[in-house]
């Protein structure tokens, strides 16, 4: 029978590649929701592990891609912001660094990813339905880090996952149980919860509240990006 499996980050995934039949990266704030906004725009997005700057423009000149700024420094520019990416392009190729829903999505290996958010839930889980044809999903929360390298799990991206582990509506191991309850149990309260977590705080602290309020959309998307030759397209 198949069954919702989920594990956290990229130990997360490297627990589950090989496990199921098709892997969901949720990074509410803001990597999949960036993703959902430009591909429902008709963009590809091609994740890039964060760190290296030049190694950055270098993979991006090689895919002949637009690079996406740091967010404070973007002056207007793509950036990992979702709000920096309503407008766009139909057909913009956009590498997007990211220290985490990038990392996780480059680690899928040969199963295939979807990038999941609140905005696309119901969209996501169909097509892992789709792409699953009866196997295993495994759906990962990304988390943050703290500052020593370690996980830090992010309530925005527990609920994420419950939602998407809701509208799969599939037999849930105990972790991805405890996901969707989360994500049943916080009903109208879930934007108070999100603006208030710590990832919340930092992102309206450093003047960026436009992307909590895209994040907390929910079901406003038709969009399942699937990463498909090193870039997520629709589905």
């Amino acid at each position: 029978m198949a069954q919702v499996l989920s594990e956290w980050g990229m130990a997360g995934v490297e627990a589950l590649r090989d496990r199921v039949a098709v892997l969901v990266i949720v990074d509410v704030l803001s990597f999949s929701t960036a993703v959902d906004v430009a591909v429902s725009r008709g963009a590809a997005v091609a994740p890039f592990p964060h760190g290296d700057d030049d190694a950055a423009r270098q993979a991006a000149e090689r895919a002949g891609a637009v690079l996406a700024r740091p967010r404070r420094a973007a002056g207007g520019q793509f950036s990992l912001s979702p709000a920096s990416l309503l407008e766009i392009p139909a057909g913009t190729r956009l590498m997007l660094p990211s220290p985490n829903g990038s990392r996780l999505s480059l680690a899928g290996g040969s199963t295939p990813v979807l990038a999941g958010c609140l905005r696309n839930a119901a969209a996501v889980a169909r097509a892992a339905l789709d792409l699953a044809r009866g196997g295993g999903i495994g759906v990962v929360p990304a988390g943050e880090r703290w500052p020593d390298g370690g996980l830090r799990p992010a309530i925005e991206d527990l609920l994420g996952a419950g939602a998407i582990i809701h509208e799969l509506a599939l037999t849930c191991s105990p972790e991805a149980e405890i996901a969707r309850d989360a994500w049943r149990s916080a009903g109208a309260d879930l934007p108070r919860l999100i603006r208030a977590s710590v990832s919340g705080r930092e992102l309206v602290d450093s003047g960026f509240p436009h992307d909590v309020d895209l994040a907390l959309e929910q079901e406003v998307s038709s969009s399942a990006p699937l990463l498909v030759d090193g870039a997520y397209r629709p589905v």
